[in-house]
């Protein structure tokens, strides 16, 4: 948790704050606040900047 990704199903940059049941990722956006979401295909999930914190 805590990667900053580019969700290739939305076109957005997040970072992923929760992993639940081991497969649905919860997203926010990276900057300006808004609405978590769930990635709709984690697959295309890309990451853009490594948490480093191992988790």
């Amino acid at each position: 948790m805590g990667d900053q990704v580019r969700d290739e199903a939305t076109g957005r940059k997040a970072i992923v704050t929760d992993i639940r049941k081991g497969s649905i990722y919860i997203l926010r956006p990276v900057a300006g606040g808004g609405a978590f979401w769930e990635a709709e295909d984690p697959d295309r999930l890309i990451v853009t900047e490594p948490s480093g914190g191992g988790s």
